[in-house]
């Protein structure tokens, strides 16, 4: 097994946001009108990054804070999509070569932006594709594996989501984020407890698939049965034995939503905001939108907006994708 993944240092926060400068935007803070009684909800945009999704700040970091040596031979990721495109639009950026191992369901949506920045792409069954992220590598794939949760570069990547947050908006009490394999929870956590401990994180999870609500409820990371649905990047089977001390450490509490209501989320978020987000980028919303949490002022991370337009034709019309 890979070393324990260890809390961050605000100069390793400072080093990312430096490398990522002209990289990676200052996602906008916009309220959110329709938001519970007695609640206020802002949302953190990460869906208007030049890849969709927050994952350009933990991917484009554990890449720059490589030698160039290191990369000559290529780099690739397992991923359901939003890694994937952060690597390849980095190996795009660098002029090497980029490779996606994406599983079997990845979205039509990512694998398209996929082909456009000229990722080489290969698709490996679901339960062989988790082993290989588990694992952290695959022998048979030359370059050099980026891993976006458990690189100490790829958490103060996400962790500069937190620093940013916190600057744009001293009162916030908690932050909702969508939860994965943990480095966007751990890294936000992380820059958290270093510049204002008293913020609460909350994890969101689906109903459907909680494995770190199944984990914190165990004592330990255990493997239980998972249905993610339409949504991808979330929902896996169990919580990476790496990631948790740390997780159990920093997150506060998970709130749990059902398909239905993250579907909901998304169509509220197009109506009322003009915003899209796909799937995990909606949990947090329909997180803040159910009300099941004690803070009265509450940031929502979008993390992504990469979703099928098959699926959000589908949610407007009031359906869950199929």
């Amino acid at each position: 097994m890979r070393e324990t993944v260890e809390p961050i240092g605000l100069l390793d926060v400072e080093a990312a946001r430096e490398r990522l400068q002209g990289l990676s935007l200052c996602a906008p803070l916009l309220n959110f009108d329709a938001a519970p009684a007695g609640k206020t909800v802002m949302l953190k945009l990460e869906n208007l990054q030049p890849i969709g999704s927050f994952k350009i700040r933990p991917i484009g970091n554990a890449v720059l804070a490589k030698a160039r040596s290191e990369l000559a031979g290529g780099i690739y990721t397992t991923s359901s999509g939003n890694s994937a495109l952060g690597v390849a639009y980095m190996a795009r950026r660098l002029g090497i070569a980029a490779t996606a191992i994406v599983p079997s369901n990845a979205p039509a949506a990512k694998l398209e932006k996929l082909r456009r920045l000229g990722a080489r792409i290969e698709v490996r069954p679901a339960d062989e594709w988790w082993r290989a992220i588990e694992s952290g590598t695959l022998a048979d794939q030359p370059g050099l594996y980026i891993d976006a949760v458990r690189d100490p570069a790829s958490l103060a990547g996400d962790a500069t989501i937190g620093v940013e947050i916190l600057a744009q908006w001293p009162e916030v009490e908690a932050i909702l984020v969508p939860f994965g394999g943990g480095g966007l929870a751990g890294g936000i956590a992380c820059a958290a407890r270093l510049l204002r401990p008293e913020v609460k994180i909350i994890a969101c999870e689906l109903q459907s698939a909680r494995p770190l609500a199944a984990a914190l409820a165990a004592g330990h990371p255990v493997t239980i049965p998972h249905d993610a649905g339409f949504v991808s990047g979330v929902g896996f089977g169990t919580v990476l034995p790496e990631m948790w001390p740390l997780l159990k450490s920093m997150i506060h509490d998970v709130v749990t939503v059902s398909l239905a209501e993250t579907a909901a989320a998304i169509k509220t978020l197009v109506e009322r905001n003009h915003v899209v987000a796909e799937g995990a980028g909606a949990l947090p919303l329909a997180a803040a939108l159910s009300g099941r949490y004690s803070a009265s002022k509450v940031c929502v991370v979008v993390s992504g907006g990469n979703l099928d337009s098959g699926a959000l034709a589908a949610i407007l019309e009031g359906r869950l994708p199929g």
